[in-house]
């Protein structure tokens, strides 16, 4: 018999009874696992699966009776998003070329001639840095480029030097920061050798009305700039550091003198860069400060060198000539104590219940320098005659150039009583050329005594800009200062604020440094201590400020002592100038590993004294029902008492980018995006909006206009893309050139942060958007920073006037003016609230997770500043980041995907307590949003499941189908097996073939 006849003999005959069960059965235990696994996966990370797939429509109903009332909360200012986008390119166009600082300008050199042939020179002409990497990243694949914006400005442009420059970068990658991962992050400054120039060099004469040499620096979340960079240049000198030119970019300005009459340098980095050899070279005729210029800033640029635009950027930090003798260097990157690890339960859903724990390493950094650091540090260091400031400063904090000339006069003064303000007004006049613009800065020095409450010599207390100024125009603008704000911070004596008696000159400066021709200081006199404390505190604070940090100054020590950080003083910067940790101090102390111990719940809430709350109790209102009223008003008891415990941990554990929607309450989900220079998402590439300039850029506007501008622009745009909040502004401080994140923090000053934070986020709050500041606090470094948390060293001084300074000032100073509807007529009234939304960080606060410290938390958030909105972890991810305490401290949302972390507790009365509080948190700032357009008092919601559970549902129920089939056809044909191995001629089959003995065998 051959081959084939054999195979369809086979196909007769039927399968034997143990091999149908060897196939079958497997395979149905197989189908059913997955079936179960796959149902009980996505019912655990349902949120996660949201996120990427959609969570649903939940249909809002409005009653018959509210049909014609005004329930349009929030509007728009434009027809269309393509509207808005129009718009915003031209705000980023403007915002660039307010911010771009005219560093140098020898013998007016700039602006350029118009129509002048150029020739572009340094990688970043090619390959420029828009902004930075990580969450703070936008989209500029289609951002205007250097090179379009100096064609648009009516350059000609050098089209064979830039085609070499542009292939060099395409095949040679900059160094680039991978959000957390050291191992692969990389520092290559990535500069085309200046030999592979000469091929090109023929083309010089043709374009050569000017250089212009372009020099790169990029940033990204989740790694520092690096400080040693011998790994990363093969012509680096040792101790060479990534924020000095490389020889690759020495030689190319060389290349540029030698060649070119008119040689412009534009610095494409937003953090600061040792510039002293090129400011002070006479070869060198221009330098502009540009920042990371977003989708169209490249224009400004271009309308700056041909003058259409004139230059009115003020640096926002000092520029300071050796990096390596600032006091923050020693005292940056990356530090551990010795033999400290320590141990945390993994707080997830898949092993809240198991004894899972992960084991790390404990970081810390100490912030030695104390309040002096950037100008504060500089300008005092230069008055005591520790330093040369020419030597040591290339550019003062506050600095900038024109092309024209301005003079001003103070033309009048007021000073109140103590609890009153001191104000000046200066007349600006334009005595040059050009039409421009001006910034007026105010600094006051406070009296100081040796040994004495620290204090810098000068500190920023206002700022003003002008508006255009024509030629031989004036303008006056008006500077203010609250006295109490001149006080100091006391944490050894008083523990508290305290306004000195003594003089204090209060100056109109042109930058930190230079005192405005033609003026005097001002000089306010206090009589007699005035101590901001009990109920003498200041008049923006709610309660008393005392001292809530003293686990953490006690770290510091006014003299060397064992184990302590020595605090950096003036009274002698010699003898107390900050060193890297000494080996007594990498020894962690038993309080310190106390501190980074694993929070314990059940200690916590065996404490408690509190009842256990009301759920899921009766109600019918629903959250737009509370829209206007105030926080503690009695209805939001009830409707809080309506909640169920589930409903309101899956709103509390499913916090990222988004707050889950309650249909119990018809509460919507809202949305929350990224990142400080526009809406970036990474999971929803619809959301991802018009790349804004880097708030470095926009602190060196000085113009708090421009930046309410911005966020009223954002608010248009999340009006069409239906956004509700914004993880923004971000408000940390530049305290080391070298971090990572610069690009995304304004300034190293606090009040300048503090004054731009603002602006943005009260423009956001006019189209109900509500801004969640971020990163709370002292969260000025990445490196470490979520390896188990850098426990962060200051004393109580530095962290409240330095680092609190600007989250204080935008909590105090936000406000949102909230329509809503007051009775059963549809009368529309209009109360305010304060902002809305905090986020906190994932460093500590000592030894104390900052998220999970309720002295940071509550205490001074919510107790002193009067904060109501909700606080929002960082992304959260890591196991010391403990939900049950941050809800306990007063983190109120997690911002991570279900099931990534869980609560430990859910049922003891702390627990229900601090979950109830946070959602009444949340759900106040979202009942106050644009989140409520369209919805009326007694609206009704229903709930549409997304296509995804549909498809869930169905193809768990054919698996069902099938598994319960094949089930009944095993069973069946083990019936009928049984019934014929029994002599049961019903059970037989009726043509049962013959089978070989040794074919039943293998059987």
């Amino acid at each position: 018999m051959n081959a084939k006849a054999k195979n369809a003999d086979r196909a007769k005959k039927p399968m034997s009874n143990k091999k149908f069960l060897w196939i079958w059965v497997p395979v149905l235990a197989v189908v059913t696992v997955v079936t179960v696994v796959a149902n009980v996966a996505l019912t655990v990370a349902g949120g996660w699966v949201a996120s990427q797939f959609g969570s649903g429509t939940y249909t809002f109903t409005n009653s018959g009776e509210s049909a014609d009332w005004d329930t349009e909360y929030y509007t728009a200012d434009y027809e269309s998003i393509d509207d808005v986008d129009a718009a915003a390119q031209a705000l980023v166009e403007e915002i660039s070329g307010a911010g771009i600082v005219l560093a140098k300008n020898e013998g007016g050199s700039l602006p350029l001639a118009a129509g002048a042939s150029v020739t572009m020179l340094g990688r970043a002409a090619a390959d420029p840095v828009f902004g930075g990497s990580g969450s703070g990243s936008v989209d500029t694949n289609s951002a205007v480029t250097a090179r379009a914006g100096l064609e648009n400005a009516g350059f000609q442009v050098n089209d064979q030097v830039f085609a070499a420059i542009e292939a060099y970068a395409a095949e040679n990658p900059r160094g680039f920061i991978e959000m957390d991962r050291p191992d692969i992050s990389t520092y290559t400054i990535g500069e085309m050798p200046v030999d592979q120039y000469e091929a090109q060099s023929s083309s010089f004469a043709q374009y050569s009305d000017a250089a212009v040499v372009y020099i790169g620096r990029p940033g990204g979340e989740g790694g520092d700039l690096t400080t040693d960079m011998t790994d990363w240049d093969e012509n680096a000198e040792e101790g060479q550091h990534q924020l000095e030119l490389n020889q690759d970019e020495k030689d190319l300005v060389a290349l540029a003198k030698a060649s070119f009459e008119t040689v412009v340098v534009v610095v494409n980095a937003s953090t600061t860069l040792e510039m002293g050899a090129l400011q002070d070279d006479p070869e060198v005729d221009a330098i502009l400060l540009a920042g990371s210029p977003g989708a169209t800033g490249l224009n400004a640029l271009g309308r700056i060198l041909s003058g259409d635009v004139n230059p009115s950027g003020r640096t926002a930090d000092l520029w300071a000539a050796d990096f390596t003798a600032d006091p923050t260097y020693v005292n940056f990157g990356g530090f551990l104590y010795d033999g400290l690890e320590v141990s945390y339960p993994v707080s997830s859903i898949e092993t809240a219940t198991s004894n899972a724990t992960v084991t790390d390493e404990a970081p810390f950094v100490n912030y030695a320098e104390g309040i002096y650091f950037g100008y504060r540090y500089y300008e005092t260091a230069a008055a005591e005659g520790f330093l040369d400031y020419d030597d040591a400063v290339v550019y003062p904090f506050g600095y900038g150039l024109s092309y024209t000339d301005f003079t001003w006069e103070v033309v009048g003064t007021q000073a109140g009583a103590v609890d009153g303000t001191v104000s000046v007004d200066v007349e600006v006049t334009n005595a040059g050329a050009a039409a421009g613009k001006d910034v007026v800065e105010l600094y006051y020095t406070a009296p100081y005594t040796p040994g004495g409450i620290e204090k810098s010599e000068v500190v920023l207390g206002d700022f003003a800009k002008t508006g255009v100024i024509e030629p031989g125009a004036s303008e006056t603008v008006t500077l203010e200062i609250a006295v109490e704000d001149m006080a100091s911070y006391d944490h050894l004596g008083e523990r508290a604020y305290v306004l000195e008696a003594g003089d204090y000159l209060l100056s109109v400066r042109t930058d930190s440094h230079t005192v405005a021709a033609g003026t005097e200081p001002i000089t306010y006199t206090v009589d007699s201590d005035v101590v901001y404390s009990g109920e003498n505190h200041r008049s923006t604070d709610l309660a008393e400020v005392t001292n809530q940090f003293d686990d953490v100054s006690a770290q510091f020590s006014t003299e060397p002592a064992e184990g302590k950080i020595l605090s950096m003083s003036r009274a002698d910067f010699a003898g107390t100038f900050p060193t890297a940790p000494t080996a007594d101090q990498l020894v962690a102390s038993d309080a310190v590993a106390e501190g980074f111990e694993a929070w314990d719940h059940e200690a916590v809430a065996a404490e408690f004294e509190g009842e256990t709350p009301t759920t899921g109790a009766d109600t019918d209102l629903a959250l737009i029902d509370l829209r206007g009223l105030p926080k503690d008003d009695p209805q939001w008891d009830e409707l809080l008492d309506s909640l169920s415990v589930d409903d309101m941990t899956d709103m509390l554990l499913n916090g990222a980018y988004q707050t889950a929607a309650i249909g119990s309450i018809a509460k919507p989900q809202t949305v929350e995006p990224d990142g400080p220079a526009g809406f970036s998402s990474f999971i929803n590439s619809s959301i991802n909006g018009v790349a804004y300039p880097s708030e470095f850029l926009i602190a060196q506007t000085w113009d708090v206009e421009l930046g309410a501008a911005m966020g009223e622009m954002l608010g248009n745009e999340a009006m069409f893309k239906d956004i509700n909040g914004w993880y923004a502004p971000a408000m940390n401080l530049h305290r080391s050139p070298f971090a990572g994140r610069n690009f995304e923090y304004y300034s190293e000053d606090p009040f300048l942060s503090g004054a731009m934070a603002t602006s943005v986020a009260n423009g956001a709050a006019t189209k109900g958007m509500y801004t969640t500041l971020k990163h709370f606090a002292l969260n000025d470094q990445e490196t470490n920073r979520v390896n188990n948390g850098i426990a962060t060293w200051a004393t109580e001084q530095t962290i409240r006037e330095i680092y609190l300074k600007p989250f204080e000032m935008a909590v105090k100073n936000i406000s949102m003016d909230v329509q809503y509807i007051a009775d059963s007529e549809g009368t529309v009234e209009e109360t305010t609230i304060g902002a809305g939304g905090v986020m906190s960080s994932f460093n500590r606060i000592g030894a104390t997770w900052a998220g999970g410290s309720e002295a940071l938390m509550t205490d001074v958030l919510r107790g002193e500043w009067g904060f109501e909105g909700f606080a929002i972890s960082d992304f959260n991810l890591y196991p010391y980041m403990n939900p049950n305490q941050g809800i306990s401290a007063g983190t109120d949302l997690t911002l991570t995907f279900q099931p990534s972390k869980s609560f430990a507790d859910t049922t003891s009365a702390k627990a229900v307590s601090d979950i109830r509080e946070a959602t009444h948190n949340i759900l106040f700032t979202v009942a106050n949003s644009n989140a409520m357009n369209g919805l009326a008092p007694g609206a009704t919601v229903s709930y549409t499941p997304p296509t995804w559970v549909y498809i869930q549902i169905i193809a768990s129920i054919v698996l069902g189908l099938l598994v319960v089939a094949g089930a009944f056809l095993v069973t069946r044909r083990v019936l009928r097996h049984r019934g014929a191995t029994a002599g049961d001629p019903q059970g037989a089959p009726e043509h049962e073939p013959a089978v070989p003995a040794g074919r039943a065998d293998r059987e």
